[in-house]
């Protein structure tokens, strides 16, 4: 009789607990949702690209033994930041060590 009440119980239990995760409708569907978020365009202009290069060239150019450790620490960080912005500007597509392994193997197994 025990074992009956209990195993009533937790199949109550866990027959309504699905009830609780279902969908109430206040979100989109899989359909409505895109595929692929579109890209946003951030791309500079050339004569920003330029300005940027001349501006990196002066800084490693730049004699910096004169300088506060905290002058020198700015300037790192300028130029870190103008050479992610043109890396990120170059439009390069880096494989992997992993995924270029893959790629060779599969060409040699299907050629």
């Amino acid at each position: 009789m025990k074992k009956t009440i209990v195993f009533v119980i937790v199949m109550i239990f866990t027959l309504s607990s699905t009830f609780a995760f279902a969908n109430n409708g206040d979100r989109k569907s899989n359909s409505e949702l895109p595929t692929v978020p579109e890209p946003t365009e951030n791309k500079l202009s050339e004569v920003e690209l330029s300005r940027l290069e001349n501006r990196s060239e002066e800084i490693h150019n730049m004699d910096k033994t004169n300088m506060t450790i905290r002058e020198k620490r700015e300037l790192k960080k300028e130029a870190r930041g103008i050479d992610k912005n043109l890396a990120s500007q170059s439009g390069a597509i880096y494989i992997g060590s992993g995924a270029l392994i893959l790629i060779i193997i599969l060409i040699i197994l299907l050629v």
